[in-house]
């Protein structure tokens, strides 16, 4: 039996963001949630999902909300105003804009975070919405310090190594236009079930509700509302167990 894995990342993102994560857990797919921690709603969202049997994640932030590292120590990763920078910042900027050593300090606060609110270390690790090599080097370094599961990212359908024995391609598209779930999912099904056993696909989503906070943060809006129905859709469900692939937990893989 093939794996495909199904996550959802950013709860504590906001409350509509955490509901819709809820929903998703409780009658739908997800059994891999990635947490931001550093978020005012993020103690909200891990209450809701307690009841639940899930690998979390640590969805590593520097785009969003306020560091839990004073931010004098950062001053590459800060605003004037003491809050992280935008994504947009580090998608515009012509060069790495992270300084290694400062992006290491606020990985090490947030994982110590995670430690005292989750209760356990993360069963992945990675970064949310930013692409720098700075930053993925300092998840690097923080995995290695404390034999963390990293996960890198890749978007171009370039599999990556996860654990010892097992690469993972990751299909996301709901930053594109026109997106639909149905379609990203026939892909990653696809890629299911014309691959090795040790290479596992990986869809990632963003289930949410839109509230006030969510939308003044995040310019992903729409794709979270259907990413909620697409994944408490009973026919997906089905049509995974119809073609024989198991929806994997990240601690399942080696």
């Amino acid at each position: 039996m093939k794996n495909i894995i199904i996550r959802a990342d950013d709860l504590g993102y906001s409350k509509g963001v955490n509901y819709g994560t809820y929903e998703s857990v409780k009658n739908g797919l997800i059994n891999n949630v990635g947490v931001m921690v550093n978020m005012k709603d993020t103690l909200h969202g891990l209450d809701l999902l307690k009841p639940f049997d899930l690998d979390i994640g640590m969805h590593t932030v520097i785009c969003a909300g306020k560091p839990l590292t004073d931010p004098e120590k950062i001053p590459s990763l800060v605003t004037s105003n003491g809050l992280f920078k935008p994504s947009k910042v580090y998608r515009t900027a012509e060069y790495d804009v992270v300084n290694l050593d400062e992006v290491i300090i606020e990985i090490e606060a947030q994982y110590q975070y995670f430690l005292k609110i989750v209760g356990k270390k993360p069963d992945y690790f990675e970064a949310h919405a930013v692409y720098s090599a700075n930053l993925l080097k300092g998840l690097e370094v923080v995995a290695e310090r404390h034999d963390l599961p990293l996960l890198p990212f890749d978007l171009d359908l370039n599999p990556v190594k996860f654990k010892n024995n097992t690469t993972i391609t990751t299909f996301m598209d709901s930053m594109k236009p026109n997106y639909d779930p149905y379609r990203t999912f026939a892909d990653t099904v696809k890629f299911a079930l014309a691959s090795p056993e040790d290479n596992v696909p990986m869809m990632v989503c963003h289930p949410g509700y839109l509230d006030q906070s969510i939308i003044q943060q995040s310019s992903l809006t729409i794709p979270r509302t259907q990413e909620v129905d697409f994944l408490c859709d009973p026919k997906v469900a089905q049509e995974i167990e119809d073609k024989g692939l198991h929806l994997a937990r990240y601690t399942e893989l080696s």
